[in-house]
């Protein structure tokens, strides 16, 4: 091979190395973003969960003083 071939595939492979490292460049950048994208996800399905768990708090309360106030009731006529 010659001295223009070498350089001729010197070129090409800086070339080639240029655009691999764009590439990786844009996959870093990509997995970045779907790392946030995922954080601010877990975020709000925490907060979901603990409003879901304060709402099922709630209502186990309302039910069981409703519970009490029918067995007042019950009582009541009973008598």
């Amino acid at each position: 091979m010659s001295k223009s071939e070498y350089q001729d595939l010197i070129a090409e492979y800086k070339e080639q190395i240029r655009i691999l490292k764009q590439e990786v460049a844009e996959l870093q950048d990509a997995g970045k973003s779907k790392d946030s994208a995922n954080k601010r996800t877990l975020q709000k399905l925490e907060n979901i969960t603990d409003d879901l768990e304060k709402a099922q708090q709630e209502l186990k309360e309302l039910k069981e003083k409703q519970d009490g106030k029918n067995k007042t009731s019950n009582k009541e006529s009973d008598s």
